[in-house]
């Protein structure tokens, strides 16, 4: 196959100007389609595509030519060239990009190939022909010295193009533009067309409303709860409706058959979509119905006889309104920047905004197994099972008995025409509202199913959700990628030790320490987190005491009712740990626990404030040996207990050198300190160990409240969450007290203290805070923002990074559990610890809980939650020093 290189500056030098200048024209281009330029050797399709397309969307098959022969004009490696060719094509079309054919594309089995790859990714195929004269070509040629065609090449490939010209469309081209002689092209400019279903910008707020089914009566009783004013006609016929608040109605399409009312239902929402006030794509009925009134041989089922009965006393002209009303429905739209998809029978993520049969045909009827049910139906295939689109995906088409999200999807269509209801979604606050059918207007060939998409849970969770390298996409922190390891290492922890991923909403982010302190025999110390914070341009910080225990989050239910609505699990809630793990091994004490939380909650009336049925909780769970027991005999007792039996045994024999007179003296100063520091270190990890005997000895320290239905609370200021975990402490305390109470508290205060990072003597007394606890023996404090989610500020107003949401400052002791007895000897070595990658993943691990709390206040399917969580669990996997 002959190709055109790309046209040298001398082309304007060509003896070719026309003695009258050609009028421009302005060729429609869709904005996701593949444009195909054709025209022989030197017809400057190359000058064409550089001038009114970018260079990333043109794929020439030069260039490709020249990746895989290091020569554009190399013939014999056009084969391999146009593979690499069409594989780039087909990549940007897989992405939705409007993609540029640069090549001569005169023969038909050239273009037939590029039809394919645009019918396979379902965009529009556009041609444009440049028709250039063959002498024209020809001198254009001559003047190139890189490339010298032999004299039969040109007129070859015209005559190919002039046996081209009239059948291009039925090739399948949906636009073709010939540009005649090389005036005209010089003179055509492109006008980018959005596409007939892209509505992006259209933001709401909608109404979407599922099948009506000639229902007028319903939709009338529908429209006015929703709060539409109906407008009638001379006859007291609704003609329009429109929201004083102005939202917009969207039909999902069946407006007709079956009912009592088409011609009003139609005169309705026509009239609506008319005025601006309402969208409507078509239903599989009105695409039966509309072929049936032009004419075309149909079989008259499912109702279309009532409707051809009831337009039959229309007017002629009403009904011409229809048709064309009917003919110029579009599949589907994308609408709130493609947030939103309506279409009439669903449609998967890869057909959203393209324009094809396959996709129009799938937006009407949907896709079946194949097989036919009991009653000769077909079987639907449960797509919206296997949905994974951000889009949230409304539709109707199937009955069902009631509205109900399968992971992003719902089906509207709850029969009114068969006795159920007339149903719409309030979008975006995604409320139903239902009005019930007046009567049975049409008896239903089978019952409405139960197991019908938009009545089940659809599959909950599938290994492709979370296998392999994973991009999250999180509102706070952009994109957060998860290697395929760490993935893998989280879906051993999470398919054979955690909790049904049902309760699993939110893992709690690791969390970096304090800048690395220079202060003598310091570590950390709470200086550098108040600098830290007052560079960040955060006035006021909140100080919390740290726990003598480990992290838990814990769900617990008002009733197991509430619990099952949004988690699908019966039960009274769950304790778990960072890593999703349960907490306690004994699913009496669970219960025991969530039982007091939930009684305290009821109590403080947090549940009824926050009009929630149940409440998501961060937490210390105490004491340590609660969970690590195994840790701390393993790990720090026999640390402790070979100090214990060695050391006196060395100082002993030291003692007993010197009384002979050796000199020990060095060597005895430096093992009684060594003694002294494993004291302190079997001290330090005591304090962390109490008996516990069920309830007895077990403390809750909650200190904020992460979620609630409808709400992520995380974002609340820190001084909220204090001000509701004190009222859930006073009234598990009250209840301590009361006749017959429990024998001794479950939950316990935080303490807090709020610091002015710009005020010396605020931040003295945050110091001398940290001291005392501290010294107290207390492991230390965490420091965070007191109005929690902060960001920096970059120029111009614009939001910068986010700030640690906390930074815990432990205290001296505290650390020889972590870093070993004698690590104050070796501070100058620990103080060059790198903290860069710890604070890293402490952001984005903080991004992405947040990212699972307000997917879980939305009311986002499982999935998507599950996502970010997951997300979480494989972080914990990156290689971070465990000490920091």
């Amino acid at each position: 196959m002959t190709d055109e290189a790309t046209p040298a500056s001398d082309e304007a030098r060509t003896p070719e100007a026309p003695s009258v200048p050609a009028a421009p024209r302005r060729l429609p281009v869709t904005d996701v389609s593949l444009v195909v330029l054709i025209g022989t050797s030197g017809s400057g399709k190359s000058t064409f595509a550089r001038r009114h397309f970018l260079p990333t969307q043109v794929v020439s098959s030069d260039f490709c030519r020249g990746l895989v022969a290091d020569d554009e004009n190399d013939q014999s490696a056009s084969a391999e060239a146009f593979d690499v060719l069409h594989y780039i094509v087909g990549k940007r079309l897989a992405a939705g990009r409007l993609t540029v054919v640069d090549a001569t594309n005169v023969q038909p089995e050239a273009r037939r190939q590029l039809v394919k790859i645009a019918r396979d990714h379902d965009v529009l195929p556009i041609a444009i022909v440049l028709d250039v004269p063959p002498g024209v070509c020809a001198e254009r040629n001559r003047t190139r010295p890189d490339r010298q065609l032999p004299p039969h090449v040109i007129p070859r490939q015209n005559r190919e193009l002039r046996r081209s010209l009239r059948g291009l469309e039925r090739e399948g081209f949906r636009k073709v533009h010939i540009l005649r002689g090389a005036a005209e092209v010089a003179a055509a400019g492109i006008e980018l067309e959005k596409r007939y279903n892209d509505l992006r910008h259209l933001t709401g707020p909608f109404d979407v409303v599922g099948d009506i089914h000639g229902c007028r009566s319903e939709l009338e009783t529908l429209l006015t709860r929703l709060g539409y004013v109906l407008t009638r006609d001379a006859e007291g016929r609704p003609v329009d409706a429109a929201h004083p608040d102005g939202r917009t109605a969207v039909f999902v399409g069946d407006l007709v058959d079956r009912g009592p009312d088409t011609p009003g239902v139609l005169r309705l929402v026509m009239g609506m979509v008319a005025a601006g006030h309402a969208l409507c794509v078509p239903g599989n009925h009105e695409n039966k119905l509309g072929r049936a009134m032009d004419g075309k041989k149909v079989t008259v089922s499912h109702g279309l006889q009532e409707s051809l009965d009831q337009l039959a006393g229309e007017s002629e002209e009403f009904r011409a309104e229809v048709r064309a009303f009917m003919r110029g429905l579009v599949s589907h739209y994308l609408l709130d920047g493609g947030a939103l998809v309506v279409c009439h029978a669903g449609l998967p993520e890869k057909y959203h905004g393209r324009a094809s049969g396959r996709v129009r045909s799938h937006a009407l009827y949907g896709e079946t197994t194949g097989e036919t049910d009991e009653y000769g139906l077909p079987v639907r295939y449960p797509w919206a099972e296997e949905y994974r689109g951000r889009a949230l995906v409304v539709y109707g088409h199937t009955p069902v008995p009631t509205a109900g999200f399968v992971n992003n999807t719902i089906c509207l269509d709850t029969g009114a025409v068969f006795g159920g209801s007339l149903t719409a979604l309030r979008y975006p606050e995604r409320e139903l509202v239902s009005v019930a059918a007046e009567r049975e207007w049409y008896a239903p060939v089978r019952p409405m199913i139960t197991d019908a998409p938009g009545a089940r849970e659809g599959r909950p969770l599938d290994l492709a959700d979370v296998a392999g390298r994973r991009i999250v996409e999180t509102g706070l922190h952009g994109r957060v990628a998860v290697r395929e390891e760490n993935a893998a290492a989280a879906l051993e922890v999470m398919s054979r030790f955690a909790l049904d991923p049902r309760l699993l909403a939110y893992l709690p982010p690791t969390m970096a320490p304090t800048a690395t302190s220079r202060r003598d025999g310091f570590l950390e110390h709470p200086d550098e987190a108040f600098a830290a914070f007052r560079a960040d341009g955060v006035r006021q910080v909140v100080c919390e005491e740290k726990h003598m225990g480990s992290r838990a989050v814990v769900l617990v239910a008002r009733d197991e009712a509430a619990l099952e609505k949004r988690f699908g699990v019966a039960g009274p809630g769950a304790i778990w740990t960072r890593t999703g793990r349960a907490f306690l091994s004994d699913d009496a004490l669970t219960a025991a626990v969530l039982g007091r939380v939930r009684a305290a909650a009821e109590r403080a009336g947090l549940f009824e404030e926050l009009g929630t049925g149940w409440l998501l909780l961060d937490a210390e769970l105490m004491p340590w040996s609660l969970k690590a027991v195994e840790l701390l005999r393993r790990q720090y007792a026999a640390v402790g207990a070979a100090a214990g039996a060695a050391l006196p045994v060395v100082l002993s024999a030291l003692e007993q050198a010197a009384g002979r007179g050796l000199d020990v003296e060095g060597l005895t100063a430096r093992q009684r300190q060594r003694a002294a520091d494993a004291g302190a270190f079997t001290e330090a990890y005591r304090r962390y160990c109490w008996p516990t005997e069920g309830l007895s000895g077990v403390r809750l320290a909650p200190f904020q409240v992460l979620a609630a239905e409808g709400a992520n609370l995380a974002v609340r200021p820190h001084d909220e969450h204090l001000a509701w975990i004190d009222r859930l402490v006073d009234a598990d305390a009250a209840a301590t007290t009361s006749a017959g109470g429990p024998a001794a508290p479950l939950l316990h205060r935080t303490g807090r203290l709020v610091v002015d990072t710009a005020d010396e003597a605020s931040v003295a007394a945050g110091v001398a805070w940290w001291e005392e606890l501290t010294g107290a023996g207390g492991e230390g404090m965490v420091v965070k923002p007191l109005g929690s989610l902060v960001r920096t500020e970059r120029a111009e107003g614009r939001p910068g990074g986010l700030v640690q949401p906390g930074v815990k400052v432990r205290g001296r002791e505290y650390l020889r559990i972590i870093y070993g007895p004698d690590y104050t000897e070796h501070l100058d070595r620990l103080r060059e610890r790198a903290l860069g990658h710890k604070r890293s993943l402490a952001l984005r691990e903080y991004a992405l809980g947040l990212e699972a709390l307000d997917r879980l206040a939305a009311g986002e399917p499982l999935w998507r939650v599950h996502e970010a969580v997951f997300a979480v669990l494989a972080l914990e996997s990156e290689p971070v020093d465990p000490r920091l």
